[in-house]
């Protein structure tokens, strides 16, 4: 199995030129049943009154929790999809940096329900969320 700086470094590197690029998310750990990430909290993840997104913050969580999903299939046959969101938005950002770390609540055969706390730098829950992965057949070219 490859180790966590490897592990780390191909997520980074498959989301090149993705939303998760574009918005400088950084994979930071990465455990058997646990994934971290970074946001920095600028302009480009601002809603119209400065605050932090939630979306920005929803795709944080989703991104997380699928890529921790995916990490747990470790199949080449299936893949792990969004299939439900539920965030509550519980404190406003303006700037620094968010982190979001998913665990794995439950890990079923057809589908994953994940936790992602968002927190900021002083350790304040920002975000909470559940996200429920379906586990679908991988479709070959």
């Amino acid at each position: 199995m490859m180790d966590e700086k490897n592990k780390l470094a191909q997520f980074q590197e498959m989301s090149k030129n993705t939303l998760i690029d574009t918005l400088d998310i950084e994979y930071t750990a990465v455990g058997k049943d646990f994934l971290s990430a970074k946001m920095p909290v600028t302009s480009k993840v601002h809603q119209p009154f400065g605050l932090l997104h939630g979306g920005a913050s929803i795709v944080l969580a989703e991104t997380l929790g699928s890529m921790l999903s995916n990490l747990l299939l470790d199949s080449d046959d299936f893949v792990a999809v969004g299939q439900h969101v539920d965030a509550n938005h519980l404190r406003p950002k303006t700037d620094g940096t968010v982190f979001g770390h998913a665990t794995v609540v439950k890990q079923g055969r057809t589908s994953h329900l994940i936790k992602i706390e968002i927190k900021d730098e002083n350790d304040k829950l920002i975000c909470y969320t559940h996200l429920t992965n379906a586990i679908i057949p991988k479709k070959n070219g």
